[in-house]
């Protein structure tokens, strides 16, 4: 599922059902309602630290797929419809890309297990469309101009132990 690459992980290419059964927060109908990216098939995968998209049938639903040492752990994200168009920088806690307000969204998931079904839920800020990993090697340019003067490798090395932290925040 994944390998080791510059010391940092990548995600290998997965089935639909390989993501479909890596979900920890989520219940088997949402899981089933999913809606795959609409390139699924053309994923730049070599360039992936997560696998991350919006569901293009319920935009306001996000889904991310992290490889970790024990596997796959897939969960499902929320966030607010778009209001009125905000002014000013945002910066995404994942990557630290910055970017327009409106291009960085506050991302909301169920805890997994007994704490998800009493309600409890985790957040934090994300690239709005979940592309972190395009972000910071340079294969999608936000329209902020970057000031971080670090390499994409150890911008990967922190994305990875930010993705761990979320995830760890999501499993407890």
């Amino acid at each position: 599922m994944t390998r080791q690459e510059d010391r940092r992980t990548i995600v290998q290419p997965l089935s639909a059902d390989e993501i479909k059964a890596s979900f920890v927060n989520s219940s088997k109908s949402l899981v089933k309602a999913m809606t795959l990216p609409r390139d699924f098939g053309e994923l730049p995968w070599e360039s992936l630290d997560y696998l991350g998209w919006r569901d293009p049938k319920a935009p306001a639903r996000g889904y991310l797929v992290v490889p970790r040492e024990d596997g796959l752990t897939g969960i499902a994200v929320n966030t607010a419809a778009t209001g009125k168009p905000r002014r000013g920088t945002g910066l995404c806690d994942l990557c630290h890309t910055a970017h327009q307000l409106t291009d960085v969204s506050l991302f909301v998931a169920r805890r997994a297990g007994a704490a998800g079904k009493a309600g409890n839920t985790v957040g934090t800020y994300i690239c709005a469309d979940l592309a972190c990993s395009l972000y910071l090697r340079g294969l999608r340019d936000p329209e902020v101009p970057q000031g971080e003067t670090v390499g994409p490798e150890i911008r990967s090395e922190r994305l990875a132990e930010r993705l761990e932290t979320f995830v760890g925040r999501v499993l407890i």
